[in-house]
């Protein structure tokens, strides 16, 4: 089968102060080893490419509405040809045969002035980074600090805040804001995909995800 390009296819933190730690518990180690044994970590791409996870893909990517990418095609478009699109793409990540998009530019104005790149990929691509997120997901958010609440699951920056009252309720009087500038624009690839290499070992999925622009 030749290689399918879909063109043309009708955080936040909060730590307790006096000693505390973000390193994972224990717990959260135990349902990492349970949840996924070493033979679930080399065959993650069936599980991405389920026409279940597509489909809870979809339906984020639709929450989330956004401009079309560079094809111009518009999440309704996409919606009414949802069940062919899935197909064709399910089978396309198993065989390996999917390539991503180029990625459109575009700059907005900052609120502190000038301009931000933004990036904005087609539809079909926002499925497919939303369908490996919502795996990666299960294996990683159990790991992360009890104290982590940006962008994880049944979190948000209103329990962040309650989390930093019953804090001050206890006695503590220091307040960090952190925030790395640019990250996303400065964040070493290579470094991050080697550290997700360390636990992912489905190859497939490894190389879909460096395909990304």
């Amino acid at each position: 089968m030749n290689d399918i390009n879909y063109t043309n296819i009708v955080g936040l933190h909060v730590s307790r102060g006096h000693g505390g730690s973000c390193a994972p518990d224990c717990e959260a180690q135990l349902i990492l080893s349970t949840s996924y044994n070493s033979d679930c970590l080399t065959n993650l791409m069936n599980e991405v490419a389920s026409k279940a996870n597509l489909v809870l893909a979809f339906k984020a990517v639709k929450r989330n509405k956004g401009a079309p990418g560079v094809d111009n095609m518009t999440v309704t478009e996409v919606a009414e040809n949802l069940n062919i699109i899935l197909e064709e793409l399910s089978l396309a990540l198993i065989n390996q045969t999917y390539r991503p998009c180029p990625v459109r530019g575009v700059k907005i104005p900052k609120v502190n002035g000038g301009l931000r790149q933004l990036g904005i990929p087609v539809v079909i691509d926002r499925i497919v980074q939303q369908a490996i997120a919502q795996v990666l997901t299960k294996i990683y958010d159990p790991t992360f600090s009890n104290s982590s609440f940006g962008f994880r699951p049944k979190r948000s920056a209103n329990m962040a805040i309650k989390a930093s009252s019953g804090y001050v309720k206890e006695g503590k009087v220091w307040v960090v804001d952190i925030d790395l500038e640019q990250f996303f624009d400065k964040v070493n690839h290579d470094i991050l995909m080697s550290k997700i290499a360390k636990t992912i070992k489905d190859k497939s999925l490894l190389r879909l995800i460096r395909r990304f622009p």
